[in-house]
């Protein structure tokens, strides 16, 4: 059986540039291009004028549009001026694709949130791509399927926040996605570059809480699952879930849900 893939990745890979790099199209793309800004700094013209593209800016092409990119030595805050640019590039078609590209419009520079779940996307296509022979086209159209809904997700999500809310929610990204580990409120700051007052204060006036309730919560959330399915000792939950000891994690859990973790145990299997 022949399968037809209702998408297509016809090239995937990361770019890592310490020496100028030019490229200009004037007849444009010949596919779908999707190249998300991951390091440094590079430069491309949108409305005819040149546009620095920084880390977290995602490159939207369509076939035929008109494609410049330049990487020379840029000025950033710290040491000198240096030629430093990183990225993942996607060339894509495909009916899906097309159908995709046409729901709404795609601006030519995203600026998106390079949370470690966005990056493994790419990552993941990356990797299919370098299988060669094992690869699957299958897998690789469902990635790039995820990818461009992810991308649908987080064009809605900023179109709702202000610039400060943007912080806000880049902390609540590091939150989730570091859950399962214990880090500082510092480690939270410092991922969204302001001080830990600042923090703080954007966290609690965007979501209504504070960060540390914030994690507690995910964290009794993801402990209240594994509690249920898994058959995990109570102790190991406490410390996969990035509580700091048993004794904290089941004052909590108990507050949160009114019984301990053993009794929820018991409860939750009754009702299976």
């Amino acid at each position: 059986m022949t399968y037809t893939a209702p998408c297509h990745v016809y090239t995937a890979g990361f770019s890592f540039h310490r020496k100028p790099f030019h490229m200009s199209r004037a007849d444009g793309v010949q596919n779908y291009l999707l190249r998300l800004q991951t390091e440094g700094r590079s430069r491309t013209r949108i409305g005819g004028e040149l546009s620095a593209v920084e880390a977290g800016d995602l490159m939207l092409f369509a076939p035929n549009d008109p494609y410049y990119l330049s990487i020379d030595k840029e000025t950033y805050a710290a040491g000198k001026p240096r030629v430093e640019s990183g990225d993942y590039h996607i060339f894509c078609g495909g009916p899906w694709i097309e159908d995709w590209w046409g729901r709404k419009p795609r601006p030519a520079v995203l600026r998106l949130p390079l949370t470690e779940h966005f990056l493994g996307l790419f990552r993941q296509l990356v990797l299919e791509q370098r299988r060669l022979s094992e690869s699957s086209p299958e897998i690789t159209a469902c990635y790039l399927q995820i990818l461009c809904m992810e991308i649908d997700r987080l064009m809605t999500q900023q179109r709702a926040i202000s610039p400060k809310g943007y912080l806000a929610y880049r902390m609540k990204q590091y939150v989730e996605e570091h859950a399962a580990i214990p880090f500082r409120l510092e480690d939270v700051a410092a991922y969204a570059d302001i001080s830990v007052s600042r923090a703080v204060h954007l966290f609690k006036e965007a979501f209504g809480t504070s960060i540390v309730k914030y994690v507690n919560d995910v964290r009794l959330e993801m402990a209240r699952e594994r509690i249920t399915f898994s058959p995990m000792p109570l102790e190991h939950v406490s410390e996969t879930c990035g509580f700091a000891n048993y004794t904290y994690f089941h004052r909590l859990f108990r507050g949160r849900f009114g019984m301990s973790p053993k009794q929820y145990r018991t409860y939750s299997r009754e009702q299976m």
